[in-house]
């Protein structure tokens, strides 16, 4: 006789040493059967348990090279979506809460990009002068058209490397979801900002003239990071008014603003290793995710380094921090049962175009 999945309502309560306990217990029999991906931005009392850490992809590319018949993925639904495209077809993707999305992913959805490039129809032909680039903090269907119509997939660490490649087949990028990412990228390419117009997908044409779009390089998403989004110009200013000799890092999901004001600017693995080259005795102040933040604080405080967040409210991921040790017991105890819950898995016929945008950037970067 079957077992039945255990249901999450006998774990929403659980008090921490006691779900700790259980964590721990679950993952002793499953061994390595079962491998747990905590991202960067995890809350401590989850990310703790990881068996591998570091951004998504990386991630989903780590998890792909195991053995692992089940790779629980602590981060949010894009992410799980990606580690199933690459995985190995006998391994299982699993996101312990199903409602841990990213806003900024949610802000391009299919529909709206279809009818983008339907709209950009009217004044150009698209498939022939319009190369779709969309940030891996995305749909996995936005990945598939992207893959469908010549596009291709970038991360924080290469965007700048897939715009080069994307102007080397068309002449202008549609660039998703996220505005800050493209805006940035683009200006280290030397593209002025009047050539890199923002699409307002809520307005007829994007809110943009016939001429806005024929002049424009990249053409921005408008969509943004909310954790990101929070951090400010000011916030660097009193930062240097009080430590002349502090840096700054950020993430280029950050404004333009925030970016053009940072010593440095560069991805979560970025951000960690600048800071980890530094010399002993340096002050940083961070503009990326709390989490992130703390943890490097905590882990650079024996070199004498001092690591200050950014924004002077707390900011974190809060659709992340939906992923909790209750969520990842309830999941781990399931599996030991025999049972599946939460799995993530892209239809076929959209895994394929998706992951054929995804190889295309791991070709080039």
């Amino acid at each position: 006789m079957q077992a039945e999945t255990i249901a999450f309502e006998r774990f929403d309560t659980l008090q921490g040493d006691v779900c700790d306990q259980r964590i721990i217990a679950a993952k002793a029999v499953l061994g390595k059967r079962t491998v747990i991906l905590a991202h960067h931005y995890q809350r401590a009392d989850v990310y703790k348990y990881a068996d591998l850490t570091g951004d998504s992809l990386k991630l989903s590319r780590l998890a792909a090279g195991t053995d692992a018949e089940y790779l629980v993925f602590c981060g949010v639904h894009f992410m799980a979506e990606v580690a199933d495209i690459l995985s190995k077809p006998e391994q299982i993707a699993i996101l312990p809460d199903l409602a841990a999305g990213c806003s900024m992913a949610d802000m391009a959805n299919l529909s709206k990009v279809q009818r983008a490039w339907h709209e950009l129809a009217e004044i150009l032909d698209p498939d022939e002068n319009i190369t779709p680039a969309t940030y891996i903090n995305s749909a996995a269907d936005l990945k598939a058209f992207c893959g469908e119509h010549g596009g291709i997939v970038c991360t924080s660490s290469n965007a700048i490397k897939i715009l080069q490649w994307s102007f080397s087949r068309r002449e202008k990028v549609l660039f998703f979801p996220d505005q800050h990412l493209g805006r940035w990228s683009g200006h280290k390419l030397g593209i002025p900002l009047d050539e890199m117009p923002v699409w307002d997908f809520d307005e007829p044409l994007g809110g943009l003239t016939p001429e806005q779009i024929r002049k424009a390089k990249i053409i921005l998403w408008k969509g943004h990071c909310s954790v990101h989004q929070m951090f400010q110009p000011q916030h660097i200013l009193r930062f240097r008014n009080q430590y002349p000799d502090g840096l700054v890092i950020s993430h280029p999901e950050c404004s333009f603003e925030v970016c053009k004001n940072s010593d440095y600017v560069g991805s979560t693995e970025f951000i960690i290793n600048t800071i980890h080259a530094a010399k002993e005795g340096t002050r940083w102040l961070v503009g990326t995710e709390l989490n992130l933040v703390n943890r490097i604080a905590e882990e650079f405080k024996p070199q004498g380094k001092i690591v200050q967040f950014m924004a002077s409210t707390v900011c974190m991921c809060s659709t992340m921090a939906r992923i909790d040790p209750q969520h990842l017991a309830w999941v781990l105890e399931n599996l030991v049962a025999g049972k599946v819950v939460n799995r993530i898995q892209v239809p076929q016929a959209e895994a394929k175009l998706a992951k054929l945008a995804l190889e295309r950037m791991l070709e080039i970067s």
